[in-house]
Formats: C-alpha cells, sequence, structure tokens
C-alpha cells in the first residue's frame, strides 16, 4: 500500500530536519548542569562564537560554489551564447535547483500536493523547505508568478522591437542624459547615435506636453471659480468636470514634473452623481486643450473610482414618515464604531492621492508590528482606501474580497471595525458601486462554514442598508436575509439576521413586501433561541410596526391576525393548549402596545395643537413601563421627549373633558380591541400559572402604557361589567360561572396593580375580599382566588393586602368563607417571612383552629403543615405542633374521619421536608397511632380509604433515615398494622407492604455487623435489588392516585 499524501509531507519533513535534529542531539547538555551564572554565561559566548565561525565558514563556501558555477561553461561558448540569443546555454546544476525550488513552491502555493510530492520524490536530493540549500550566496528570488508578471518591464531584443509612440517620465530622463553624455567616444556606434535622436524626440515631446498641462490648468481654476458662481446661484453642479479632475487634482505633479496618465478602462458612471449644466461645461473648454488621443467620450466617462472631495454623492431617500430619533436609534444596532484610532482612521476615507499617502504614513507603523499576529484590521483603512481610488475593477474586487476574508475568523470588535470601513465606503462611493461590489462579497460568503464569517454577511446587510438603491434594499438585501432566517443554524447569526431585518423595515417602502414581512416576523417570534426572539422583540417587530402604522395597518391587520391566531389556539387547545405558541403571540401583542399607542396620540383630535412653545411639562419617570428597547419608547417613535410631554397633556385633559368623539383610533381600542381581550381571557384555563401570569403582564402594561384615566373610565367598567360582583347574584347551584374564570385573577393581577395610591388598594382589596365570598357562598370551585392569590403572592408588596383580605375571611360570619380562608392561608405561607408568619399568620389559624365549625377547623390543617415544612423558629414550631396534637389526642375528634384523612395527607406531604426532630418525635409515631386505630375501623369503605392515604404517607417517609429504635417501635408496626388492613382490602398493596416490612427486619437484624452510612435513605438502604423489582411491577398495576406514585420516590429536599 502506497504512503497517503500526508504521510508523504510527514516523511519528506522528517528525511529533510533529521541532519539539524542530530546536530541539536549531539550536544551534551548533561556538562552544562545549573552551577551558577558566570558559568552559564561564558558558556553561552563560546557556542555564540562557535556559531558565527561556522555561519561565516558556510557563506565563504557558498561563494566559492557561486563562482565556480559562473565558470562551468568555457568563456568562449559564453560569448557565442550572447552573440546568438536563439542559441539556448544549457542549465547549470545549480539554475536547476533554484528553478526546481521554485517550481515546488509555486505548486504547492495553488493546491498541487500531489504533483508536488511527485517533483521532490524525483529530486530528492534537495530540500524544498529551505532556500539555502539550493548553494547559492544570493537571496531568494520572487515567486514564478511575480517573476511572469515582471517579465514585460525587462530589455526585449532588437528583432522584437516595433516602431511606437513612446512615452518616458521626465525624471527618468535627467538621470539617462548624463550617462549617454558620459559615453566615450568609442562607443558612440550608429546604435549610439540612433538613441541619441530618440532623446531628443521625447524633449520635444515632453515640452509639449508641459505646455498642454499648464494649458488644461489653467481651464481647472477657471472653472473651478465658474462652479462656486454657479453654486451662489443655487445651481445644481455638484461637479465641474471629471474628465480632467481625476488627472490633474492634485499639484504634486507641478512638483515633480511628471505627467499624469488617464485611465480610461474604467467606463463606469455613478447614478447618482449627475451633471446638471455637463453640455454648457463641456463647450466652455476649447477642444484643442485636450490631449487628441482622449476622444470625447472616454473624456464624458472618466472613472468615478477617484473622485475628488468636491464630489457630493446622493442616496435614496426612502418614502417614509418615520422620525429622526427612531431612525437614529435603529441605526445604533448597526454597531459601527469609530470613538477609538482605528475607528477614526477607518471612517475617514482619503479622497485623493495625497491623502492616501497620509493615511499611510499614519498606519503603516501599527501594520509592520501587528500583521503577523491577530492584528490584521490594521489592515482596513489601506484596503478600503485603495478599493475607493483604485481605477480597476478587478483590483477593486480583488481588494474587497481580502478585506471580507482578512480574518479567518473575525471576533465581535474585528467585525464592528470591518463594518465600519464598508459603511465608509459605500457613504464614499454612492449606491450604485455598493450595489455593483459590496454586496456580491456578501453573497459569496452567505453560506461560508464559519459562523463568524456569515455573521458579518448578516451585520453587513444591516449596516449597508441605508446606503443602497431602494429597489435592491426590498429585493435581493431582503431575501439574502430571509435565506439566512430559514437555514442558518447558529443562534449568533439568526440574530444578527433579525436586527438587520429591522433596519430595513425601517428604509423600506414598498407596500408590495408588507406580508412577505409578516411572514418573517412570524418566523423570528417562533425561533427556538431566545436570543433571537429577544432581538425580535427589541428590533425587527418595532421597526415592522412602524411601517404597518404608516401603511395604516396596524389596528386594521397586524394587530387583529395576532389576536385571531391566539383565538384559534384557545379553540384547538381544548385538550391541550401549545402554551408556547400562545406566549409568542401574546408577547408580540405586548410589544406592539407602545406603537398603539403613539398611533392613537398621533391621530388624536388635538395632535395639530401639539406645538412646543413655552415651558414643556415633565414627564414621570414612572408614567410607563420599561421598554424593552429605544426602539419601544414611546418618546423616540413620536419624536422627541418634550413633543410627547406636549401631547400626554393634551391627551389626560381630552380624556377628562372632552371624551373621545371622533377618536376612530382610541375607539377602537375602546370598542374593539378591550372587549376581543377581555373574552379571550374568559375561555384560558384558570389552573394554568403560566397563561395567568402572561395575560396579566400583558394587561398591565395596556394600562400602564394609556395612563390611570384610561385605565378607570375604559377598562375597570367593561371588567366590572363583566363580572357584575353583587351578592344577589349569587347562584346556589352552579355559582357565578366567571368569577371561576381567569378573568379575575387577571383582572385583579393586571388591571388592579397597575397603580398603587391607597384608593387603588382599597379597590383591590374589596374585590378580592367580594370574590372569596361570593365563591365560597356559591360552593363554586376555589381556582380562580389561588391564582389570583399565586400571581399577587409572588411580590412580597402585596403580601400585608393578602392577609388584610384573608383576615376579613377569618372575622366572616359565614363558616363558609371561614373555611375558604382557612384554605388560602396554605398558598401565602411558602412566600411570606417568617415575622409576618407569626405576627399575623398563625394567630389567624389558631383563631380559625377553634371555630365551632368542625369544618373550619379541619380546613387549618394544610396550613399548618405548610408552616411545619417552611419555618425554622423553634418557638412557632412548637405552637403548631401543640395545636395538631390537639387535633389527634383531644378525645372530641376520636372519631372524625374527615380530620384523620387531612393530617395522613398533610403528614405524607411535609413529612419528607418537614424538621428530622419533628418528624421522628411526632409525624412518625402518630402514623403508627393512626394505623392502629384504622384497623379497628368497621366501615370498609372509610377503612381502604385511610389505609390508601397511610401507604402514600410511609411510601413518602421511607425516602427518609430513620434511626433503629424508631424502626422498631414505630415504623415497622405500623406498617405492619397497614399491612394487616390492606390482606382484606387491596391484595396488591399487601404483596409490596410485605417486601417492604421483609427488607425492613432484615436491615434492623444486620445493623450490629453493619453500621449504617451517614443518612443513606431506607428505600435505597433497605431494599434490594429483587424487591425493587416487585415492587416496581406492583405499583404498576395499582389503582392509586398518581400523587401517591410521585410520593413514593419523592426524597428530601
Amino acid at each position: 500500500m502506497s504512503p497517503s499524501i500526508g504521510e508523504k509531507l510527514r516523511i519528506r519533513k522528517y528525511k529533510y530536519r533529521a541532519g539539524s535534529i542530530s546536530t541539536l542531539d549531539s550536544l551534551d547538555f548533561a556538562r552544562y548542569s545549573d552551577d551558577g551564572n558566570r558559568e552559564t554565561d561564558e558558556r553561552v559566548a563560546v557556542l555564540e562564537f562557535e556559531l558565527r565561525k561556522a555561519k561565516e565558514t558556510i557563506q565563504a563556501l557558498r561563494a566559492n560554489l557561486t563562482k565556480a558555477a559562473e565558470h562551468e561553461v568555457p568563456l568562449q561558448e559564453r560569448k557565442n551564447y550572447k552573440s546568438s540569443p536563439e542559441i539556448q546555454e544549457p542549465i547549470k546544476p545549480l539554475e536547476k535547483r533554484a528553478l526546481n525550488f521554485l517550481v515546488n513552491e509555486f505548486l504547492l502555493k495553488n493546491n498541487y500536493k500531489l504533483t508536488s510530492i511527485t517533483f521532490s520524490d524525483e529530486n530528492d536530493d534537495q530540500d524544498f523547505e529551505l532556500w539555502d540549500d539550493v548553494g547559492l550566496n544570493i537571496p531568494k528570488p520572487p515567486d514564478l508568478l511575480q517573476l511572469y508578471r515582471d517579465f514585460g518591464n525587462h530589455q526585449v531584443t532588437g528583432k522584437d522591437l516595433v516602431d511606437v509612440a513612446s512615452g518616458v517620465e521626465e525624471d527618468e530622463l535627467e538621470a539617462l542624459t548624463p550617462v549617454l553624455g558620459n559615453l566615450p567616444p568609442s562607443l558612440e556606434t550608429p546604435q549610439t547615435v540612433e538613441n541619441s535622436l530618440l532623446v531628443q524626440k521625447l524633449e520635444d515631446k515632453i515640452s509639449l506636453l508641459n505646455s498642454e498641462k499648464w494649458s488644461l490648468m489653467e481651464q481647472i481654476r477657471r472653472l473651478e471659480s465658474e462652479m462656486d458662481f454657479l453654486k451662489n446661484e443655487h445651481f445644481a453642479i455638484p461637479v465641474v468636470c471629471d474628465s480632467v479632475q481625476p488627472s490633474l487634482d492634485h499639484k504634486d505633479s507641478e512638483d515633480t514634473g511628471q505627467n499624469p496618465v488617464i485611465n480610461s478602462s474604467d467606463k463606469e458612471k455613478d447614478e447618482d452623481i449627475h451633471l446638471s449644466k455637463s453640455d454648457e461645461v463641456d463647450s466652455s473648454i476649447p477642444k484643442e486643450n485636450f490631449p487628441s488621443s482622449l476622444p470625447r467620450r472616454e473624456r464624458e466617462e472618466m472613472p468615478s473610482s477617484s473622485p475628488s472631495s468636491k464630489n457630493t454623492v446622493h442616496f435614496d431617500k426612502p418614502n417614509r414618515k418615520l422620525s429622526p430619533a427612531f431612525h437614529q436609534a435603529l441605526l445604533s444596532f448597526c454597531r459601527m464604531s469609530a470613538d477609538s484610532r482605528l475607528g477614526s482612521e477607518v471612517s475617514r476615507i482619503a479622497d485623493s492621492e495625497k491623502s492616501v499617502m497620509l493615511m499611510l504614513g499614519r498606519c503603516l507603523p501599527h501594520i509592520v508590528p501587528n500583521v503577523l499576529l491577530a492584528k490584521r484590521e490594521e489592515l482596513i483603512p489601506l484596503i478600503l482606501c485603495t478599493a475607493c481610488l483604485h481605477p480597476e475593477p478587478k483590483e477593486r474586487d480583488q481588494l474587497l474580497h481580502i478585506l471580507f476574508n482578512l480574518i479567518k475568523r473575525p471576533d465581535d470588535e474585528q467585525r464592528q471595525m470591518i463594518l465600519t470601513g464598508c459603511v465608509a465606503f459605500a457613504r464614499h462611493v454612492g449606491p450604485t458601486r455598493v450595489e455593483a461590489e459590496l454586496l456580491p462579497q456578501c453573497w459569496e460568503q452567505i453560506n461560508h462554514k464559519y459562523p463568524e464569517r456569515r455573521l458579518l454577511v448578516a451585520e453587513s446587510c444591516g449596516a449597508l442598508a441605508p446606503h443602497l438603491p431602494k429597489e435592491i434594499r426590498s429585493s435581493l438585501v431582503l431575501s439574502m436575509l430571509q435565506q439566512m432566517l430559514m437555514e442558518d443554524k447558529a443562534d449568533l447569526v439568526r440574530e444578527a439576521v433579525i436586527k438587520s431585518l429591522g433596519i430595513i423595515m425601517g428604509y423600506i417602502d414598498d407596500p408590495d413586501k408588507y406580508q412577505q414581512g409578516f411572514e418573517l416576523l412570524l418566523s423570528a417570534l417562533g425561533d427556538p433561541s431566545e436570543r433571537v426572539v429577544s432581538a425580535t422583540h427589541q428590533v425587527f417587530l418595532p421597526a415592522y410596526a412602524a411601517w404597518t402604522t404608516e401603511l395604516g395597518n396596524l389596528q386594521s391587520h397586524l394587530i387583529p391576525t395576532l389576536l385571531n391566531k391566539i383565538e384559534k389556539l384557545l379553540r384547538e387547545g381544548e385538550h391541550g393548549l401549545d402554551e408556547h405558541k400562545l406566549h409568542m403571540y401574546l408577547s408580540a401583542l405586548q410589544s406592539l402596545i407602545p406603537s398603539l399607542f403613539a398611533l392613537v396620540l398621533q391621530n388624536a383630535p388635538f395632535s395639530s395643537k401639539a406645538k412646543l412653545h413655552g415651558e414643556v411639562p415633565q414627564i414621570e419617570v414612572t408614567r410607563f413601563p420599561r421598554p424593552m428597547s429605544p426602539l419601544q419608547d414611546v418618546s423616540t417613535i413620536i419624536g422627541s421627549r418634550e413633543q410627547l410631554a406636549v401631547l400626554l397633556q393634551l391627551y389626560d385633559y381630552q380624556l377628562e373633558h372632552e371624551g373621545t368623539t371622533g377618536w376612530e383610533t382610541l375607539l377602537w381600542v375602546v370598542n374593539q380591541l378591550l372587549p376581543q381581550l377581555i373574552e379571550i381571557v374568559g375561555k384560558i384555563n384558570v389552573t394554568s400559572t403560566a397563561c395567568v401570569h402572561e395575560f396579566s403582564r400583558f394587561f398591565w402594561r395596556l394600562c400602564r402604557t394609556f395612563g390611570k384615566i384610561f385605565t378607570n373610565t375604559k377598562v375597570k367598567p367593561q371588567f366590572q361589567e363583566i363580572l357584575r360582583l353583587s351578592e344577589e347574584n349569587i347562584d346556589s347551584s352552579a355559582g357565578n360561572g366567571v368569577l371561576t374564570k381567569a378573568t379575575v385573577p387577571i383582572y385583579a393581577t393586571g388591571v388592579l396593580t397597575c397603580y398603587i395610591q391607597e384608593e387603588d388598594r382599597k379597590l383591590l382589596v374589596g374585590f378580592l375580599e367580594d370574590v372569596m365570598t361570593l365563591l365560597s357562598l356559591s360552593h363554586a370551585p376555589l381556582d380562580s382566588l389561588k391564582a389570583s392569590f399565586v400571581e399577587l403572592g409572588a411580590n412580597p408588596a402585596y403580601h400585608e393586602l393578602l392577609l388584610t383580605v384573608l383576615w376579613y375571611g377569618v372575622v366572616h360570619t359565614s363558616a363558609l368563607v371561614r373555611c375558604t380562608a382557612a384554605r388560602m392561608f396554605e398558598l401565602l405561607v411558602k412566600g411570606v417571612n417568617e415575622t409576618l408568619v407569626a405576627q399575623r399568620v398563625v394567630p389567624a389559624l389558631i383563631t380559625l383552629s377553634s371555630d365551632p365549625e368542625i369544618s373550619v377547623r379541619i380546613a387549618t390543617i394544610p396550613a399548618f403543615g405548610t408552616i411545619m415544612e417552611t419555618v425554622i423558629q423553634r418557638e412557632l414550631l412548637e405552637r403548631v405542633k401543640m395545636q395538631l396534637a390537639s387535633f389527634l389526642e383531644d378525645p372530641q375528634y376520636q372519631d372524625q374521619y374527615s380530620l384523620h384523612t387531612e393530617i395522613i395527607k398533610t403528614f405524607g406531604r411535609v413529612g419528607p421536608n418537614a424538621e428530622p426532630r419533628f418528624r421522628d418525635e411526632f409525624v412518625i409515631p402518630h402514623l403508627h397511632k393512626l394505623a392502629l386505630v384504622n384497623n379497628l375501623q368497621i366501615v370498609d369503605s372509610k377503612r381502604l380509604d385511610i389505609a390508601t392515604h397511610l401507604f402514600e404517607a410511609y411510601s413518602a417517609l421511607s425516602c427518609c433515615f430513620i434511626s433503629e429504635d424508631l424502626m422498631v417501635n414505630h415504623f415497622l408496626p405500623g406498617l405492619r398494622c397497614l399491612r394487616t388492613d390492606m390482606e382484606h382490602l387491596s391484595p396488591e398493596h399487601e404483596v409490596i407492604l410485605s417486601s417492604m416490612i421483609k427488607e425492613c427486619e432484615q436491615k434492623v437484624e444486620n445493623k450490629t455487623v453493619q453500621e449504617p452510612q451517614g443518612s443513606m435513605s431506607i428505600a435505597a438502604s433497605l431494599v434490594s435489588e429483587d424487591t425493587k423489582t416487585k415492587f416496581l411491577n406492583k405499583m404498576g398495576q395499582l389503582t392509586t392516585s398518581g400523587a401517591m406514585l410521585a410520593n413514593v420516590f419523592q426524597r428530601k429536599k
């Protein structure tokens, strides 16, 4: 098997490095022990001297070899070769080795690796990695490509010469003339005489061209003065004459005496640079003053790649009505950098040869030390200036290609620098060249393997958007970004795509692209990456909403479409709502609230009166919710904070005194948006905490944005009309249906919490008290009230308010209301600090625990259990323990089946997480007693129910560490009592209990031999693998509740 390409390369590299490696290995480093600095320094000096002598020897040998090589061919033969060039001189060995080296270098550079390996195998006596191996005492020549390109610059033989018009630079002639003049008389051959005549002709031509140059410069001065005059007269002549400006724009040529060469190969026209008086300007210049070799067409189409500093570039202005503040905030996402030294260089494009030289002088000191390291961004100013001013399109394309490929994987700072340069380039050259030269570079790298390069493309599309023709913005660039959004797998790239799409949406003015933009918006909102969704809300959605507002589609299409999609989700989600899509659409609606409010202000009856004069009122800091992005700031959308302040003052006055008559945009919000939203709220599942929270946040932002007057006069009345809170509406059979829906928690937490003045808090307290009363008296489910307490309880600012509501229930005359209040304490205990628990919660629960109604006392047990689970204060725990003990030991509760059931369920829930002492001294012993009592139960249904709850409690507690004494005295006896019940009532449970008892007994017997390891759980240490398998198999056959199954494997947190 022949070796692979990689193996051959490694073999070659090893073969030619072996000599140097062996030389290094031959050094006896053992002699140079660390005996002190002096000995080391002396040894280093000796080695340096030996090395220097070796290098001198090598140089001398190479010089001798080179001299010998030159004398290999006899002198007479060399004369024959010189006199007869058609006779080819034989190649010398050293020439062959040099050419071999250059050929191999060419093959490697151009990826002919296999050919290179074959070539090196055929020349195995030569090391192709070191030029010194060639043996010549000369520096390495340029590569083959450079030699080929440079060939035309050398002297050619006489038989190849033809008569052509020649152009020689003046300084070259000045340098040549003294040499010709100093020739000895013996060398004045006919060839010499002919050269002298040629020199004389060239000198005459130089004189003619110099006079012509002065004439043209005079014309330029006159035209410049005319241009200034016409500008003052408001004539639109941005450029005087492109035909002479590039060649004679600089005064350098006056000092050097050189004749500038006009390159007419580039005939691109900048479509945005117009000469409104071009014919008059051309006619004002005498034609005889122009070189005869320059036709009129070429004079009119001089290359626009070297514009003067006087050229003005015009960009397409979008037919939009966005405020300058919004545009500025939108463009801030381009992430350009011009406040650093290098950023300043990049953004300051040179516009003349002199400026280029100055810029090179500033940049080269930074390039030289950094170009070989990771500082290639230092090259960006050079590349950009050259790309701007170079006359050849191919060279410009190559330079821009180098710019986009300058860094293999550009980091964030390097990409910002490249983007800054691209924008500076675009501002300098205009939209036509941006489309023709920069966009192809982006398109080429749209599928690059490195995400950093694709990220650069995505960011470039947004940064260049203001500098592109409007047709390209809405077609090619939009399509590029759409493709990247749909296909790119990198989150960072798609995030940059979204931001660029937002910028595009701020400049696009083609209404036909509206639907495409909406589809892109839905795709972006549904993206799996949080980064992409966040960028959508911050940039894309506000920019799209601004365009939608201008088109008049915000209230007619965008918001109604999102609402319809939410309603469709609720209709289809009766058996399983897609909460992710609901969040997607609702969050989009929430982000549209600032745009909707801005539309209401801008179309208000008072909008024409909003003039900035006199003292502008201040806007309260808390007037609006904090925006997610500057583009969602209402003041940015309106134009300025001062303008918004004036509009808000007129808005509040209009609502309070003049009403909404004729105010179509606000009437749409009141009569269409709010009723549809309230209807949707009534359809969502009240037990879905996420949905309730989402809609609560939406209504909170809506009310805070539209203001307190709007909330009190337009929003609250619509909710109150639907809820109709009065005891007259109580239906004892079915309950007040709307009070059981999500309308209650969303109204309480989304609308009534918008403002926190005393009257607002009183309204919230009264509403919750009424809901608790009505739900209790109508025997309706308490889910809506629980959802309100959970949502409000997450904010400590509302704990006091909720305790006030519950105390109202504690002292209520109805036992049903008191029972509801007792159950609500369980939800509140976990979030309230222990001080409030001690001062407000426990006293209220103890009051209820002595209630005349047994149902109220039983309802307090879950709350007491939760306190045992969450509180660490010893005094509180003792008070709760005493109260629970009174329930268990008081003779009046001996036959209270409901109370026993509630206590067992509470013990199973809080036991694994409760304080260990409480669990060992109270929970497990009392479970043993309850199991003993249940053996005496006569009614089988009650006995099975208690036994089932006991089984769940013991399953949960088996995950805790239980001491040997507790195991022997209470845990095992309780399990045996439970097994007795299950033998008659549930044989499948009995099998599992027998296995658990057997393993516990075996473990107790072995404890004298094997010490328990730490606090390992009984479930893990007592049950063997076989028993676990049987246990799990049996559990799968049971029909007990899911809560029991979950508690079996619940560990202590």
